[in-house]
């Protein structure tokens, strides 16, 4: 559906969620409250509820809002013809961090919160999931047409994605612990063990 054929109350709930985005990174998740978007998207705080019937619905809304968007990206790497040892870089390529990302911002106060908030708890779950099974299945794939060596597909891609998590939140969190550079090299490296392909 195009913008131009879209009601109003959807354009506005749209703009909602990337003004919600911008604030809960900037506040965080618990300290982000209805008034300080509403506030932000220039609306009032009732229009906020109209759209989420608590801040609760409102965070965790915001929360898919920005991981949807990076799982498009995904998505289209998932739908295009490159082989599997191209899709699998792509694939790093999208989850590796790339300084204080936003986008890691947002998960790494997500899985913080999650721990006090099971329906945020599911919602991070589900989502970070889509990620490891993407991998693995293009792991897999590799497997299959001799790009790769791999005998369990879907531990490899368990642990490529937590040294990526663990070394995202080193990067994010604090301020020139590591050049980003040197990160991609070991992540990579990582890569090229786990799939058969070190030298």
């Amino acid at each position: 559906m195009s913008d131009v054929t879209r009601r109003p109350a959807e354009v506005r709930l749209d703009e909602l969620l990337r003004t919600a985005v911008d604030v809960i990174v900037d506040r965080g998740l618990a300290n982000t409250r209805t008034g300080d978007v509403a506030r932000a998207a220039g609306v009032s705080q009732a229009l906020v509820f109209y759209h989420f019937s608590t801040k609760d619905a409102l965070l965790e809304q915001a929360f898919a809002y920005a991981a949807e968007q990076d799982l498009a990206g995904l998505a289209a790497v998932l739908d295009d013809a490159s082989p599997p040892a191209v899709k699998v870089r792509k694939i790093i390529d999208l989850y590796a961090p790339a300084g204080r990302s936003k986008a890691w911002q947002l998960w790494i106060d997500g899985w913080s919160e999650a721990l006090r908030n099971p329906d945020l708890e599911k919602l991070s779950r589900r989502l970070d999931l889509r990620w490891k099974d993407a991998l693995a299945e293009v792991i897999a794939a590799g497997v299959r047409d001799g790009s790769f060596t791999c005998p369990d597909p879907v531990r490899a891609a368990w642990r490529l994605t937590a040294l990526i998590d663990g070394l995202a939140v080193q990067l994010t969190v604090h301020d020139d612990v590591m050049p980003r550079s040197t990160i991609l090299d070991w992540i990579h490296d990582a890569v090229d063990r786990e799939l058969g392909l070190s030298s």
